[in-house]
This record gives structure tokens, C-alpha cells and sequence, in this order.
């Protein structure tokens, strides 16, 4: 008799949970993640890439660029954002590549002619920096306080005579803004 109620008081507990609209579900200050809403639709990877970039997160943002890749293909957009994130982690020979993909299926974007720039100045290639950063800055009208700063480097670079000691100066990638990076002298 004892476990007949026991079974009922079961029974009748399961059925009141199962009316409450949390039923057996995870509560709302539960430590494991949510379930997945297998209907719902999916974030953008170009957006959760950037997102992540944002974050200092360049690794997990590679990783939603080439998802977004899969997804979308090779666009131009695609292409800046891998050549973008590759820049970041210091791969600049593939930074430099995608970057000029991007560039020659769109050349209308001066974030990306930024960004090549960029890559060609921590190369060492002052001459085509300043082209590249002349070009950024005419698309944007002069309007981006980072592609000027840029340009002043690149243009400072160019002028330097190469003969007799080399001095090595060290330079720092500052992130400004979603796609834009200043390389700045570090003293």
C-alpha cells in the first residue's frame, strides 16, 4: 500500500510539473547552456566573426570567417575578414594575398585598402604602402582618422633613406573601430 501512494504522489507530481511552462527544463539561472532551437535562424559568421575580433578573440573569429566562407563563398567580404583576422595574428604573407583578392573582385572598400596597407608597411614595402593608403584615403574622402595616421607613417617610412645602419623599429597593430587597425610606434 505504502508504495501504491508513493507511486501516485509520482504520478500526480510529474503531471504538475508537466503543466508548468519551465516543466523538468533548465531554469533560467541554470549554469548549462540552453537548448538549441533547431527552427531558428543562424547569425551571419561575417557578424559573429567580427564580434569576436571586437573581443580580441581572433582565433574564434578566424574560425567564424571560414564558416561564413563555406556559407557564402569567396566573397569579397569573406576575403577581408579572413585576410583581416590573418593580418592580426601576424600571418602577413596571407593576410597580404586575401587582402589583395578581396580588393581585385571589390576595390570600393577603404577598409580593406587600409588593411593591405597595413600589411604591406609590417612588410617593409614603404614605397607600395603609400600607394595602397593613398588610394584608402581617396576612397574615403579623407574622413577616417586611421587611414590618415597610416598614410603619416607610410609617407614617413618612404622618405627615410635605406643606406648604411638599418634601425629597427618596433610597431604595434591598435584595433579602431570593426575593420580598421592603426599600426602605431612603440616607444
Amino acid at each position: 500500500m505504502t508504495h501504491l501512494r508513493a507511486l501516485a504522489l509520482m504520478t500526480l507530481t510529474c503531471a504538475v510539473a508537466a503543466c508548468d511552462p519551465g516543466g523538468f527544463g533548465a531554469s533560467n539561472d541554470s549554469p548549462y547552456a540552453p537548448s538549441v532551437d533547431h527552427g531558428g535562424e543562424a547569425v551571419d559568421g561575417l557578424v559573429v566573426g567580427w564580434r569576436l575580433m571586437e573581443a580580441g578573440e581572433t582565433e574564434l573569429a578566424m574560425d567564424a570567417f571560414v564558416r561564413a566562407g563555406l556559407e557564402q563563398g569567396r566573397t569579397p567580404d569573406v576575403l577581408a575578414a579572413v585576410g583581416t583576422a590573418n593580418l592580426v595574428m601576424g600571418r602577413l604573407g596571407q593576410a597580404e594575398d586575401l587582402l589583395r583578392a578581396s580588393i581585385e573582385a571589390d576595390n570600393s572598400h577603404p577598409e580593406t585598402w587600409n588593411n593591405l596597407g597595413i600589411t604591406l608597411l609590417e612588410q617593409g614595402k614603404f614605397g607600395e604602402a603609400e600607394q595602397i593608403l593613398r588610394r584608402a584615403y581617396a576612397l574615403d574622402n579623407g574622413e577616417s582618422d586611421a587611414i590618415r595616421d597610416n598614410l603619416r607613417l607610410a609617407l614617413a617610412n618612404s622618405n627615410q633613406p635605406v643606406y648604411g645602419d638599418v634601425k629597427e623599429q618596433e610597431y604595434k597593430l591598435v584595433r579602431r573601430g570593426s575593420s580598421d587597425y592603426v599600426i602605431r610606434q612603440t616607444p
